[in-house]
């Protein structure tokens, strides 16, 4: 059962898995969705009070949701497969989009989140999909992302980075080594999935941060040379969260987007 609510009484059930969720807005009967799909450390309590501001400033509701193995959802079981970012949106997100009874949304991803959102509409001809936002998105590893995480896990294995981040995770240990193991996994390194974007048949949002520690505009450059669709490119003066470290200009970039698509439509609905 799924209920529209900040705080539903119930996880929702896919594929036998609890994963919690939260949802901000107008109901999907009542507004077009954007369904949020977070980081690789990420969750629902770690976009903070972005979701309620993206709404707000939009005037769609938002859905946003933990992963299997992040947040409050349920354990996921290690090791977890290479090919996680392709194969898990497909596998996961036609279920979430049945149950929210979602219509029209936009999937709004971002770093692994992102990289899922595209992967999921470059395979699947999903007409609720009416535009992608791609924020800090990876479709192939960089050596100075690489370089991060890997000071990451010695950071996670040297220091108190586990306990922390059991505030926010129900299963630390899982959630940490099931990102960092497999971008760290020797047969990782070439690693490639801009194919994705070739099929990309809708609307992109690119934004990425100049001071990105896990990817360089080189990921953006993917996407503006690769796409057969419009490519809106936003790039800001922070790292690898612009929805935190740059809010106002992401916000702004995401609202000008949702409202352009929504003019897109109405004008289609009107000539038809």
């Amino acid at each position: 059962m799924f209920e529209w609510s900040l705080t539903p009484s119930f996880p929702m059930k896919v594929n036998g898995v609890a994963l919690e969720y939260a949802c901000h807005g107008p109901a999907p009967d009542q507004a077009p969705t954007i369904v949020l799909l977070h980081e690789g450390l990420g969750c629902v309590a770690l976009w903070r009070d972005f979701p309620e501001k993206l709404s707000a400033r939009t005037g769609f509701g938002v859905l946003v949701f933990s992963r299997q193995g992040y947040g409050n959802s349920d354990p996921i079981q290690l090791p977890r497969r290479l090919d996680y970012q392709s194969k898990e949106p497909l596998e996961v997100l036609p279920h979430i989009m049945e149950q929210a009874d979602i219509q029209r949304c936009i999937l709004f991803g971002h770093s692994d989140g992102a990289t899922m959102a595209a992967a999921y509409a470059g395979s699947v001809e999903d007409h609720r999909v009416r535009g992608v936002i791609l924020m800090a998105p990876h479709f192939f590893a960089e050596p100075m992302g690489l370089a991060e995480i890997e000071r990451a896990r010695d950071t996670f294995n040297t220091t108190d980075l586990s306990t922390r981040m059991s505030k926010y995770h129900r299963d630390p240990e899982g959630a940490f080594r099931g990102w960092a193991d497999v971008w760290l996994d020797p047969g990782f390194a070439d690693w490639n999935v801009a194919e994705v974007i070739d099929y990309i048949r809708v609307p992109i949002l690119a934004i990425q941060g100049h001071g990105d520690q896990y990817g360089t505009m080189a990921q953006l450059d993917e996407i503006t040379d690769r796409a057969y669709c419009p490519v809106g490119r936003v790039e800001l003066d922070c790292k690898h969260s612009p929805h935190l470290e740059a809010s106002e200009e992401t916000l702004a970039a995401a609202a000008e987007f949702c409202a352009r698509l929504e003019r897109i439509e109405a004008a289609q609905v009107e000539t038809a």
